[in-house]
């Protein structure tokens, strides 16, 4: 019974309804697991990056005892760092500490009137993490993982895609992090799944979320079956390391 320790942004715990409890059987993670004979625990937040994901690593002493009993890791992160980000992330996230509780909403809903006009406007740059930074972090937990489990199967993803209106519809900066993050996984050894090539259609096509952006259920069942199918060699008994 293989347990999975997944890490990733709201494309992992988002549903066509809105966000849900990390056990919902139909989110993609869980079906891996299921196809798998296993289980999956889920290390995840809202618009996390790559990132986030290094910070978790380093500070949450959850992932810490979690890396002793895990038999693989998917590092389900990238998707968030490609979407337009005309804030700085930090100004960005301040906002829910500003108070009064008036200043806060009101400087919100004024953020989410500008954001698609200047997605638009500065053609989807800023990004909410530069590529560069994008490797340099995935490549430093794996890095860091392979030192604490060496033989720790790790497999990654290449960013989804969008159709958001909240984005003002605009991910110009995709194509260019799904190849430098393609061009790490090939020099580290880390099998990334192709999430356009799963559900890109599913997505483009309005078949999922209603906020474009997010997935169906029909998306998370095509994802976690093309992921056990990913990992299942991983898991092999005689599979060492880097093995396809």
């Amino acid at each position: 019974m293989p347990r999975l320790l997944v890490f990733g942004d709201s494309l992992s715990f988002h549903g066509p309804d809105g966000p849900c409890a990390a056990d919902e059987p139909r989110l993609w993670l869980n079906v891996t697991a299921a196809a798998l004979g296993g289980n999956a625990d889920l290390i995840a937040g809202f618009g996390w990056t790559a990132r986030d994901l290094w910070w978790s690593l380093i500070g949450d002493p959850r992932v810490w005892a979690d890396l002793q009993h895990v038999d693989a890791v998917v590092l389900a992160i990238g998707s968030m760092d490609t979407v337009p980000s005309p804030l700085p992330t930090y100004l960005r996230t301040g906002l829910r500490y500003l108070r009064p509780d008036g200043l806060r909403r009101a400087a919100r809903k004024a953020y989410l009137a500008a954001q698609p006009r200047l997605a638009v406007a500065l053609r989807g740059r800023p990004t909410a993490l530069p590529a560069k930074l994008t490797v340099h972090y995935l490549d430093t937990a794996v890095r860091a993982l392979r030192i604490l489990r060496p033989e720790l199967p790790i497999a990654g993803v290449l960013p989804s895609v969008h159709r958001a209106d909240s984005y003002g519809r605009v991910h110009a900066a995709r194509p260019g992090a799904a190849a430098a993050m393609a061009a790490w996984a090939r020099r580290t050894g880390v099998p990334l799944l192709d999430l356009p090539a799963i559900v890109g259609e599913h997505v483009l096509s309005g078949r999922g979320n209603p906020d474009g952006m997010h997935w169906g259920w029909e998306g998370h069942a095509s994802v976690g079956k093309a992921m056990a199918a990913l990992l299942g060699p991983l898991l092999a008994p005689d599979a060492g390391p880097g093995d396809p």
